[in-house]
Formats: C-alpha cells, structure tokens, sequence
C-alpha cells in the first residue's frame, strides 16, 4: 500500500518548502520509489515546478514531469465555479491515484494561498488529504509573531486540520525569529497530541542569490565565474561617500551597488573581498557606467571570480526593484539545499517524523538510500574529523556541505589567510571559529590550523620522535616531518584530537596511508591494513575489498582481509555474506591461485566460524542466483553475496571501475580498515559528494570508539 503525505500550509509566507525538501530526505531513506504530486499549480512558470526540479534533480526522480502537477489553479476555479467542488476532488482524486500506482510513498505539496480564486482553501487542503488517504503535516509561518500569538495560531491550525477530519502527524512552526524560538517551544510543549517542531528563521534561505539578483535587474554580467553567481546576497551596500567612508560599511556576503564612475569604490570592495575582509557577494554598477580597461583589469586580478554586474538605471530604482528579493530553493541553488535539510534536520526529531508517518522501509538499499543512511548515522553522534587539503577547491565545498548537514566537525590544516581567501573567492561560507572561540555543541563547526606555526607542532614532533626513535628519527627531523599536513592530521587523531582524518584530494594513496602506518597502527584484531569499496547497484550494496592496499595477499592475509571486510559491511547495514573469488568454483579447478583461496577460506571458517563463506568461487556464481543453483546448489552464499573478496590488487582494481564504468554503480571508498583508528584515503578524481560521503563514513567509523576527540 502507497504511504502519503500531505504538506501544507494555512497561508502565504510560510516557508513550506523547507519541511517539504525535509520530509522527501526522510521518505528517500525508506523506498526507493517516492511520487510527488502537486494537485493545483499555477500556469505560466508556477512555484511548484522550481521545487519539483529541486527534488527531481536531487532524488534523481524518474516520475514524468507531466503527472507531477492535478491542474492549473484557473482551471480548478473554473471547474469547481462550473460544477461543484466534488467534481475538482474527483478529478484530482483521480489524478493523484495514478501517481501512487507506480510509487512507494507520494510527497503532496498543498496550496499556496496566493491568488488561487478558490474559496476556504484550508479546507479543500484538508478534504483533498482526507481523499487521498494522507495524514496532514500543517506549516504555520512565525514571521514577524511573538511566541504567545504563534503558539495560539499553531494551536487554531490544529484544531482547524482535526475538526476537517484529517489524521495530523505533526505541527511545525516555521520562520520564527530567533528570539521566540524557545519560549514557543516552551508554550507548545504537551499542548497538543501530536510533535510540535519549531524552525527558526534561516537568513541563508532568505538571501537571494547573485544569480537571482542578475536576473531580477536583467543586470549584464562583465566579470566573474558562473559558479559564483550561486553566492547568497545578505545584505546591500550603496556605494557614494569617499573610500575611508566607504569601507567600513561593507559587510560578509554584501552586494555593492555604485555608479560606474566610482573606480575607487569598485577597486576598494574587490581588494578587501581579495584580502577576506571582507568577503563580498559582488558588485552591481549602475548609471549604465563602466570602469575604463585598466580599472577592470586590476579588478579581474583582485578577484577573479567574483561577479562584477552592469544596469542601465540608477542606484535608487535598482535598490527598489530588489527591495524584498527573496531566495529560494530551485535545483539551481544546491547550496540552499544544504541549509535548508540542515535546519531542518536539527529542529526536527526526524527519527520520531517518520515513525509518526508510518513508511515501512523497503527491503531494496538504493544508493541513495545507502547514503542519506550515512549522513544519518554520522549527525546522530557528531564527531571531529581532520581534512589535511584545506585549501583545495573540493575539499571547502564538501566541508560547507558537511556543516551545513551537521554531518561532523571539522579542522582544516592549511595557512588561515590563504583558505580563507581561497573560500572567499569560492564564494563558500563556513563560518570558521577564531583560535580561542569553543565550539558550540548544537551545530556544527570548523576551524583552520596551520602545521607550520602551530604550538601543537613541538607536542607532534617529540610523539613522532619516540614512535620512530628505532627508525633513527630525531627530534630535529620530526619537527620537519610533523609540519607536512598528512603527519600533522594523522597525529590529531592518534592523540585524540579528532576522530578520524580524510586526505587524497590532492595526495597519492602512499601519502595518506603511509602516516597512518606509522603513527596509527593495526588494531590488535587484525594483522593487515586492507580497505573495501562499497558499491552501490541500482538494487543493492554490495562490499568489495581489497582494491586499494594489498597488492597480492597471501592466505593469510586474504582470510584478514575477508573479516575485517565482514566486520565493516556489518558496520553498515549490510549482512555479511562473503564470497571468496577465484577463476574456478567449487573443487572445478586447481592451481597456486585457487589453492591459495581456498586455504584462506578455511581459515575464515576456523577463525570465525558464524560467519557465512563462500569458496573458491566465481563472480557470476556469488552474484548470479541462477548460476549458483547449478554451479554450488544449497550453497548458503553463492547468487547472494554480499562481500566480494578479490584473490589480488589487480583483479580487485580492475573489477571495481568495471563496475562502475560499465554497471552505473556508485562506488563509495576505498575505505581503510584494520587501523586503531579510521584514516581514509580519497580518489585524485573524488567529487565532492564523494568526499561528503568518506568524511560520513569516516565519522561512523569514528563512532566505533569508545569516546569523541576533545573540543
């Protein structure tokens, strides 16, 4: 039976789109197949259409664009005007079944109350949910209320929803400032049967972007990289007294608004935005007005990537016309996204929502399944995680994405200035701690340390020194190595100052691992370092190991690789069921290889005997339920594996990108396992989902262990 939901919201301004990408994250992690169903839209380049590319690009939806929306608010008016309301809910009725007959759960968006023609339009909300069989997820907006009369609506809007016959899950309190936050909270606690969940308002979401702002003005753009014009607008700064004036008005994240003529003040902004101090959104020149070449020269030096625009008018009427620009979630502000499930997530007890929506979870694990799962796990026990490449393109943009979602906290070895400008230029926003600011526990947060002037460096150096005194290292030589930021990262976590570290972005594999062989060590489970990739089919998730480390392990060493591999994929929710590969199956053949697996799969069955083994055997026959039954019948394992172990480096590597090229398959690593603590190693190629995702492992990794670093 298709589980749906009704979000809605009691009037205009409520900021529903927040709770409605929040509730799409919870229902992803469930099924595989979510619908999404719009019953009334407005014609022309209506709201919900930027919301449902949002979500179709993000949750990668197959659902035809054309059974998205019921009709067009003009044609629902019409209708209900021509012959009755029943007839609307009839036909839309109608419509939305067509979407839950091909869909697991259906997120439905309700009305937005502005300009629909239709009449109680609350409670045509509330009867259209009652007709699809959805429980109702009501959004009061907070905006410009005090706690007492935002309470008191919340509680009108429930009652309003329950006496319509309507199954509430929950309230949620929207856009409320900061300031009423808690006492609303307060107020609500118990008042009413269901959760109330309170989300302060987000300037980050308010804030249009620079693109928005272009588009608003019809602005021509004369310099600047297409990926800035992303940056949020959080304030604008008119440009018209004297530099020394000028300066100190600029604000993070501001757009300058000059004429022109004014050289000084476009060469001023960019130069302090180039400095970080501080960094600016962009400029808008107004009067028709441009700097002569030289002046735009020097100002395409100072900085590069930020968006410099050009408008005919003046700077009172351009101010006007942005007066009261808002941003908005589209699929081309992935960035807001990021805020938005961040806000949303930390506001909201999202393991008691989706209790309270009933979606029983699938038994497919998607990879997008297998990766809102991470991010899950990592924000349920925040840990610290050290990124050595802190000045490296991927690696900030990851690491605001990692804020933003809650995922971990994190420290960025690097020197401050340079990642500061670096983010500045990039336009990413990470709000990094001073040196002698704490933390806070509720969100959050990064700072930057530099190995090179650090006072942890003498600490490093004599704890390098003593661990490789019989490697003939001397103080004076660990004070050098200690300054590389692989050592420097690797030593945080050997004494506890982060939980776990990422590195490779701009590495090779030696230099990550090598500082964790030396500094980390095995754990005293295991006698090899070894490292699995989780790769993620269109149906399932399947571990392989080892692709990354090893390169021709003994038996030994196989059976070490094929346990901890075990241990790993049960570490996140895949069982284990392990498959010893080799050229043959069974007793079918022979030869060094194949005796060599099979040796290794005894020793699993020896070592660990409750674990489910499998070999030697062939890829198809692990894999492929048709070939085991006539390769390996009654095998427990073969057609159903779920742990690949490769007899070699080479047969591993090459499998692995085959499968990934050739299959599609999302593959998440490689992951290190056997060290006392987790370091992992990133591809050179890695995206910057990639990197979300092994910071993510690394902190459930991290998790493991008995106790966080120190903050």
């Amino acid at each position: 039976m298709t589980r749906s939901v009704y979000v809605t919201g009691i009037g205009r301004g409520d900021g529903r789109q927040v709770v409605e990408l929040g509730v799409m994250e919870l229902l992803t992690r469930q099924v595989d197949r979510v619908g999404i169903f719009r019953p009334l839209v407005h014609e022309g380049t209506p709201s919900g259409e930027r919301l449902y590319e949002l979500l179709r690009s993000r949750y990668r939806l197959t659902q035809p664009p054309e059974t998205v929306f019921g009709m067009s608010y003009e044609e629902g008016a019409a209708l209900q005007a021509e012959k009755g309301e029943d007839e609307l809910v009839s036909r839309l009725v109608e419509r939305f079944h067509a979407v839950a007959a091909g869909h697991e759960a259906v997120l439905v968006l309700g009305t937005d109350y502005a300009d629909t023609q239709l009449p109680a339009e609350l409670a045509l909300n509330a009867r259209l949910a009652n007709e699809f069989g959805a429980p109702v997820l009501p959004v009061v907006s907070g905006r410009g209320q005090s706690a007492e009369s935002l309470a008191s609506e919340v509680r009108n809007a429930r009652h309003a929803f329950a006496s319509l016959g309507s199954h509430v899950v929950a309230m949620i309190a929207n856009r409320v400032r900061e300031s009423e936050a808690r006492e609303t909270s307060r107020l609500l606690a118990g008042q009413l049967p269901e959760p109330v969940y309170v989300l302060p308002e987000e300037p980050a979401l308010s804030a249009p972007t620079v693109a928005q702002v272009r588009d608003k003005l019809g602005a021509e753009l004369l310099l600047g990289a297409p990926e800035a014009l992303g940056r949020d607008v959080r304030d604008f700064v008119f440009g018209g007294a004297h530099l020394p004036v000028f300066l100190p008005a600029l604000t993070e994240g501001c757009m300058v608004i000059t004429p022109g003529d004014r050289a000084d003040l476009v060469v001023g902004a960019l130069a302090a935005h180039a400095a970080g101090s501080p960094a600016i959104a962009g400029v808008v020149l107004t009067l028709g007005e441009r700097p002569g070449a030289q002046t735009m020269a020097l100002a395409s030096r100072l900085a590069p990537s930020t968006p410099v625009l050009a408008v005919p008018g003046g700077s009172f009427p351009t101010a006007a016309e942005l007066f009261g620009l808002e941003g908005r979630l589209t699929a081309a502000t992935p960035r807001k996204a990021e805020v938005a499930l961040g806000l949303f997530e930390r506001h909201v007890d999202t393991a008691q929502l989706t209790q309270q929506l009933a979606v029983e979870r699938g038994e497919r694990v998607t990879p997008m399944m297998f990766e809102r799962e991470l991010v899950e796990r990592s924000r349920s026990d925040r840990r610290h995680i050290v990124l050595p490449e802190g000045g490296e393109e991927r690696v900030l943009r990851a690491a605001e994405v990692l804020l933003r979602r809650d995922i971990c906290d994190l420290t960025l070895l690097g020197e401050p200035d340079a990642v500061r400008k670096r983010a500045a230029e990039l336009g990413v926003d990470l709000a990094l701690l001073g040196d002698d600011e704490l933390p806070p526990a509720s969100q959050a947060s990064a700072r930057i340390v530099d190995p090179q002037t650090s006072p942890l460096r003498e600490r490093f150096a004599e704890v390098y020194a003593e661990l490789r005194r019989h490697k003939g290292v001397t103080f004076e030589l660990a004070h050098d190595v200690v300054a590389d930021v692989s050592y420097f990262g690797t030593l945080m976590v050997r004494e506890g100052l982060a939980d776990g570290m990422v590195s490779g972005a701009a590495h090779s594999t030696a230099a990550t691992i090598r500082p964790a062989f030396e500094v980390i060590k095995t754990r005293e489970d295991a006698s090899t370092v070894s490292s699995v990739f989780f790769m993620c089919l269109a149906d399932r998730v399947l571990v392989y190991g080892d692709c990354a480390v090893v390169p021709d392990p003994d038996a030994r060493q196989l059976a070490d690789i094929a346990v901890q591999s075990a241990t790993t994929a049960q570490q996140f929710g895949v069982e284990p069921r392990i498959a010893m590969l080799s050229y043959s199956t069974g007793t079918s053949g022979s030869g060094a290889d194949v005796d060599k697996v099979r040796e290794a799969t005894g020793l699993v069955r020896r070592w660990r005997p409750e674990l489910l083994v499998e070999g030697p055997v062939q890829y198809d026959a692990a894999v492929d339920p048709s070939v085991a039954a006539a390769k390996l019948p009654g095998s427990k394992v073969a057609g159903r594996a779920t742990v690949l172990v490769f007899p070699d480096l080479n047969t591993g590597n090459n499998t692995y990108k085959a499968v990934q090229r050739s299959a599609g398959a999302v593959a998440v690593g490689p992951v290190l396992q056997g060290l006392r603590k987790p370091v992992n190693d990133l591809s050179r190629g890695a995206m910057v989902s990639d990197i979300v995702n092994t910071v993510a492992i690394t902190a459930v990794q991290a998790q493991q262990n008995s106790a966080p670093a120190r903050r």
